[in-house]
């Protein structure tokens, strides 16, 4: 009888270990493999998702509405862990989807936004004022993080205080923007401090400036986020980047430079300035050509789809970079046999079973 106890006590200490055991720091490729599964079903496009092998240890448990601009998520649990898992759909066929992502003008990372009557999204994604995020995602983060903290919160009193954050393609690009909201509110005390948010951006677009950057990799830099990458997927390379001498930290070589050219003897001062201006002008213009495109003429667009969105006031820069530590996807003569280059499609090297493939190919 006192054997039978104690092997029950050792039996339901090995359970509940093995139940806590929850999301821990470091890439875990299982993991990660686990949560493109979950991500491609996020698509909800059966025709697609049912060619790829279900996830095995995640249950669906919540799928929202259709949102903001064709904005959709939806909640999965983990079967034995106090784990759940935030799913974000990426771009879709719909011309509405797209123009979330062409929305591409940036906005200061911290501020507000008037996305419809009775709507105001306040966030502060990075302390550094020159932080700077694309406006279009931002939008989609607005209404996507409205529908998930109640879902959370439930799951929170439930006892589920871990989260696994995935996005694949365009909800990557939000994936990035919706962590540095939940560890803002963490901060501010508007959410509990215990949460833990694991997430991996999958096929990312970039999702802001070189000052968001820092601020994101500074915020994540023990392990609990990735950006994974195909390195021949064209998708991790947009939004276009504009660099100009504006972009840089105050103190840099362009900072004084037409001050110096000026104390320079002519005709010398006049050609070194005439050289300047045709490096500097350019990118400059470049940048404000596509604030008034992405930016200014987009958002009267997207103020067609949302009633009452009133369009923010945008930085002065364009110069989106890869962001967070990446994971590289680095193709092989395999893969190459499987996913062949073929310049009449877009997509070959960036949709899920070519990112499953070289995800398994991992040591």
């Amino acid at each position: 009888m006192v054997l039978k106890i104690k092997l029950l006590i050792v039996f339901l200490i090995l359970s509940f270990t093995a139940f806590s055991q929850g999301l821990k720091p470091g890439f875990d490729k299982e993991e990660y493999l686990e949560a493109l599964k979950i991500s491609a079903i996020t698509s909800k496009d059966s025709s697609y998702f049912e060619k790829i092998e279900a996830p095995s240890k995640f249950q669906m448990i919540y799928q929202s509405e259709i949102m903001g601009l064709d904005n959709f998520w939806d909640l999965w649990q983990h079967q034995s862990q106090n784990v759940a898992a935030i799913s974000i759909r990426g771009t879709t066929p719909n011309p509405i989807s797209w123009l979330e992502n062409f929305y591409a003008a940036m906005v200061p990372a911290t501020g507000k936004l008037d996305i419809q009557e009775g709507f105001a999204f306040d966030y502060a994604l990075a302390d550094n004022p020159r932080a700077a995020v694309h406006i279009g995602w931002l939008v989609g983060t607005a209404f996507l993080s409205r529908d998930m903290l109640p879902k959370m919160d439930s799951l929170y009193q439930s006892g589920t205080k871990e989260f696994l954050i995935i996005g694949h393609s365009q909800g990557g690009g939000i994936a990035y923007l919706l962590t540095a909201h939940f560890r803002s509110l963490q901060r501010q005390g508007n959410i509990p401090q215990d949460l833990k948010f694991k997430t991996y951006c999958s096929a990312a677009p970039k999702p802001g400036n070189l000052y968001f950057a820092y601020a994101y990799e500074h915020m994540d830099y023990d392990g609990w986020a990735y950006n994974v990458v195909n390195a021949k997927d064209w998708v991790p390379e947009v939004p276009m980047s504009i660099q100009t001498t504006g972009d840089f930290n105050d103190i840099n070589p362009f900072q004084n430079a037409k001050v110096m050219i000026s104390k320079q003897k002519f005709p010398k001062n006049l050609a070194l300035k005439r050289v300047y201006n045709q490096l500097d002008k350019p990118t400059r213009k470049a940048q404000k050509n596509y604030q008034k495109y992405l930016g200014e003429m987009a958002s009267k667009a997207v103020s067609k789809n949302i009633e009452g969105f009133n369009s923010p006031e945008y930085y002065g820069s364009n110069h989106y970079v890869r962001t967070g530590k990446t994971i590289v996807l680095t193709p092989d003569s395999d893969y190459e046999k499987a996913f062949p280059d073929d310049v009449g499609h877009l997509f070959p090297h960036h949709l899920h079973p070519a990112y499953l493939l070289l995800t398994e190919k991992l040591p």
